[in-house]
């Protein structure tokens, strides 16, 4: 039985469709292997003010701003409160 010869236009069409399932499943596998990436990285190391010098060298898991203080949650579940002008420590908190 003899199969007919496909179009031109047919030929190309599948071609470009498989082309791009396969442009688009590697698209999947890279945002994918972007996001496990990612996402297992560690946390960034957190800012602080220049001014800001951490007790016994605390380091640093939360900053907040208040009005006229900031507070800095060390990794030793302390809370540490400078004043926002002149980066003194105001107070000390443990947090049990």
């Amino acid at each position: 039985m003899d199969t007919p010869e496909e179009p031109a236009n047919l030929a190309f069409l599948r071609r470009l469709v498989t082309v791009l399932t396969i442009i688009m499943i590697g698209g999947v596998v890279t945002v994918v292997a972007l996001l496990v990436i990612r996402l297992n990285a560690g946390p960034a190391p957190l800012p602080l003010p220049e001014k800001v010098t951490l007790p016994g060298g605390a380091t640093a898991t939360a900053f907040t701003v208040g009005s006229d203080w900031f507070a800095v949650v060390t990794e030793d579940d302390q809370i540490l409160i400078f004043d926002q002008v002149t980066g003194t420590l105001r107070n000390t908190l443990t947090i049990d």
